[in-house]
């Protein structure tokens, strides 16, 4: 199973990054598999270390795939690095060894730390339907244009029906990135 989560990491002079990115458990492990080039796989090598945040917050999500980085972090206490404040769980992670390859190694590191600050109520449509267009569009130049727009056609009616502020102003976001992308495709 791989868990939605928001990576953060930060490189040898302490400077912060935020990455959507799926994480699995395998044998006491947390997995990471990042695609390179990857500025969180390159941090890691650099530090050792990682945050795994798990957030109901799609705005983050979106954000960081569409440019939005500038989300409030507080420091983590076991590892050189950062969990984002509006987290509602974060574990702090040492790397423990990499299997590499030449598109997708795997990351494999131990929590060293962890916090639950808030409890999880459970995600609504909306935030599906935002998470999962999210992932789409991060691989729109791999898929046929009208793939993409059938499935978003689809995600949009659980956003139609549930969505709070949040979801509204992530999938604007989205639709904008959508629109840049023909554009600069169109030219």
């Amino acid at each position: 199973m791989i868990h939605e989560t928001l990576i953060t990491t930060v490189n040898a002079q302490g400077v912060a990054h935020i990455a959507p990115m799926g994480v699995r458990i395998e044998d006491g492990h947390y997995v990471i598999q990042p695609v390179k080039p990857n500025l969180t796989l390159n941090n890691m090598l650099e530090t050792q270390a990682a945050v795994i945040n798990y957030c109901d917050d799609v705005r983050i999500f979106v954000g960081t795939l569409t440019g939005r980085r500038d989300w409030p972090l507080l420091p983590a206490q076991q590892v050189n690095g950062y969990f984002l404040a509006d987290t509602l769980t974060h574990t702090e992670l040492k790397l423990v060894h990499i299997k590499d390859d030449v598109m997708r190694p795997q990351v494999f590191c131990k929590a060293v730390h962890s916090v639950i600050h808030k409890p999880f109520l459970g995600f609504n449509r909306a935030q599906f339907s935002v998470l999962e267009a999210a992932i789409l569009i991060s691989r729109i130049d791999s898929l046929p244009w009208k793939q993409v727009k059938t499935e978003l056609d689809y995600l949009r009616t659980g956003l139609d029906k549930t969505a709070g502020d949040r979801e509204r102003q992530a999938w604007t976001w989205l639709m904008q990135a959508v629109e840049r992308y023909r554009v600069y495709k169109s030219r």
